[in-house]
C-alpha cells in the first residue's frame, strides 16, 4: 500500500468520524431540547399550584428558562462531549490524510478537484474548532460536520484521482499562494453558509412556520405528521437570528478579503504564465461573479440596512456560486483553468 492509498483510507476515516460527530451533535440538541421542555413543564405546573397561595414570585418560581440553565444542561450532555471529541479526532485524521497526500503527490494538494475538497473541508472543520476556542459555536457542529462528511465522500467517489505531479503550468510558487488563499476563503464561506442556514431556519420557526413548528398539515381530518418526526424544537436552543447574522457577517467579511486577494493573485500569476492578467476564462468570470455577490452582500448589509432573511439568502446564493465555481465550471466548461483531473 503506497502513501496515496493510505491518504485515501485516512480521508474515509475522517469522513466516518465526521458522520458520527454529526449524529452526536444532533442527539445533543435533541436531548437538551427535551430536557428543557420537561423543566419548563414542571415549572409551569409548580407555578399553577402556587398561584393560589401568594403567586410564584413569592417562592422565586418563574416559567421562563434561564440561559444559565441551558448552558448547564449542555455541559452535562454526554452526546456533546462525544461530538466534540469525535470532531477533533476526525480533524486529526483529516490532517494526516492531507499530509500523506502532500508527500505522495510531491506538492501541496491543491492541484485538482479532489485535492481541493480534501483541503477545503479541512479548513472548514479547523475554523469551527478554532472558533470554539473563543466562543461557543457548538450549535454549528451538526451542519459543519454534515457538509464536511458529504464533500469528502463526494470527492472520494466522484472526483478522486491518483496522486501525481502537477501540470507544468502549476509548477509555481503561486500555486501555494493563489490556490491556498482560495481554499481558505472557501472554508470560511462554508462555515458562514452553515450559520446563515441556521439563521433562516430559526427565523422561520420564530415567525410561525407550520412545518418548522412540527404542526404538519390537515388532510381529511388527519394531521400529516411527517415533519413532526423531526424535532425542530432544537432551533429554540441555538442563538437568535440576529446573533447568527452578526457571526455570519464577520466570517463573510474575512472571506471576502481573502477572495479579493485570490483574484488579485490569480491576475498576477496569469500575467506571468500566459502574458495577460485577465482573459475572461470561465473560471475567472465565475471568480468575479463570486466577488460581486459577496461585495453586494457586504454593501447592502452595511450601507443599505439589509438584514435578516434577505441578508441570509444573499449568503446562500454566494455559497452556491462558490460550489459551482469549483465543480460545475471545471466539468462543464473548457478553459485554461481546466485542472479537475478527471
Amino acid at each position: 500500500m503506497n502513501l496515496s492509498e493510505i491518504s485515501d483510507l485516512l480521508a474515509w476515516g475522517a469522513a466516518t468520524a465526521y458522520t458520527v460527530a454529526m449524529i452526536a451533535f444532533a442527539m445533543d440538541l435533541s436531548q437538551v431540547t427535551d430536557a428543557m421542555v420537561q423543566r419548563k413543564t414542571a415549572r409551569a405546573a409548580k407555578t399553577t399550584v402556587l398561584a393560589g397561595s401568594g403567586g410564584p414570585e413569592q417562592y422565586g418560581v418563574s416559567s421562563a428558562t434561564a440561559p444559565s440553565e441551558l448552558v448547564e444542561e449542555r455541559r452535562r450532555s454526554k452526546a456533546l462531549g462525544i461530538a466534540m471529541s469525535t470532531t477533533t479526532i476526525g480533524f486529526l485524521i483529516h490532517a494526516a490524510a492531507f499530509a500523506t497526500r502532500w508527500v505522495a503527490a510531491g506538492h501541496v494538494p491543491w492541484a485538482n478537484m479532489y485535492e481541493f475538497w480534501l483541503s477545503g473541508t479541512f479548513v472548514a472543520v479547523g475554523l469551527f474548532l478554532l472558533l470554539q476556542l473563543k466562543v461557543d459555536v457548538r450549535f454549528l457542529g451538526v451542519v459543519v460536520t454534515f457538509l464536511s462528511a458529504m464533500f469528502l465522500v463526494l470527492g472520494l467517489n466522484v472526483f478522486h484521482v491518483v496522486a501525481d505531479e502537477v501540470q507544468p503550468a502549476l509548477q509555481n510558487y503561486w500555486l501555494v499562494i493563489h490556490v491556498g488563499v482560495a481554499v481558505t476563503a472557501t472554508g470560511i464561506f462554508t462555515v458562514s453558509f452553515a450559520t446563515s442556514a441556521l439563521q433562516l431556519l430559526r427565523d422561520s420557526r420564530d415567525n410561525g412556520s407550520t412545518l418548522l413548528r412540527g404542526e404538519g398539515t390537515v388532510v381529511r381530518g388527519r394531521n400529516v405528521a411527517a415533519w413532526r418526526l423531526m424535532n425542530w424544537r432544537f432551533l429554540d436552543q441555538i442563538p437568535t437570528p440576529t446573533a447568527l447574522e452578526a457571526l455570519s457577517f464577520r466570517l463573510n467579511a474575512v472571506g471576502f478579503v481573502l477572495w479579493t486577494f485570490t483574484i488579485i493573485g490569480g491576475a498576477i500569476w496569469a500575467e506571468d504564465a500566459w502574458g495577460r492578467a485577465w482573459g475572461w476564462d470561465p473560471k475567472e468570470v465565475w471568480s468575479f461573479v463570486i466577488w460581486v455577490v459577496y461585495a453586494a452582500y457586504l454593501h447592502a448589509r452595511t450601507t443599505r440596512g439589509w438584514a435578516g432573511r434577505r441578508a441570509a439568502w444573499f449568503v446562500v446564493v454566494g455559497y452556491a456560486c462558490v460550489l459551482f465555481n469549483f465543480t460545475g465550471v471545471n466539468l462543464l466548461f473548457t478553459g485554461k483553468h481546466s485542472y479537475s483531473g478527471i
